[in-house]
């Protein structure tokens, strides 16, 4: 992922650079390459990300257990950001900035559109934990809370893009908080935008995915 500024106040938001940079998609660019060729029976239900993301199971803030490609992604309009429970720093103003992207899709969301925030601490934030979050920000359905098995959370989080190269920045959770990543897997169109970025622009730039 890119490098942030480090200070409470700005950490996990890009450089002016970076953030065109990821506008432009290189964060998946090495994945555009078609993928081979699949039997029949599973193209009719694979979309163009079926090989690129992991469909390993992951639970919700409600307890229920999807699986990522299956459940989670395939097919939608999806949004992505990272966050953790006991996060002083970015992450309530994120929530609170996300709060009036979901207020602003309204009707869409849950039916066009989906929001998902995903822990960086799944060791940490059980479905429990999450629920708790949910209900201290009073967020509404469509807007889903995701936890699971920390390898394999790890594993989602790189291919969401949400990552650095340097192992030591990479292990900062900050460094993962400042952006959106936002997909549309039916036309496999994905950008990112910095996650405090006007509400209304937000919900326009998903909406015209």
């Amino acid at each position: 992922m890119n490098n942030f500024d480090s200070t409470p106040e700005r950490a996990g938001q890009n450089s002016k650079r970076d953030w065109l940079k990821w506008m432009g998609g290189a964060a998946l660019a090495p994945v555009l390459a078609a993928s081979g060729a699949t039997p029949a029976a599973s193209a009719a239900r694979a979309g163009p990300r079926a090989d690129y993301f992991p469909n390993t199971m992951v639970q919700t803030h409600d307890g229920k257990k999807l699986r990522f490609y299956d459940d989670v992604v395939r097919g939608k309009i999806v949004v992505f950001n990272m966050m953790y429970s006991v996060c002083t720093g970015i992450c309530p103003g994120n929530t609170a900035n996300l709060l009036q992207v979901q207020q602003a899709l309204g009707s869409r969301l849950g039916k066009d559109v989906f929001m998902y925030s995903m822990t960086l601490q799944p060791e940490l934030d059980t479905p429990r934990a999450l629920q708790d979050y949910v209900n201290s920000y009073h967020i509404q359905p469509g807007w889903t809370f995701l936890t699971g098995r920390p390898q394999e959370m790890d594993v989602i989080r790189r291919k969401l893009g949400f990552y650095n190269d340097d192992p030591k920045i990479d292990a900062d959770l900050a460094n993962h908080t400042g952006m959106v990543r936002i997909g549309n897997e039916s036309l496999d169109r994905w950008f990112m935008m910095p996650a405090l970025s006007p509400s209304k622009q937000i919900a326009r730039a998903i909406l015209q995915l």
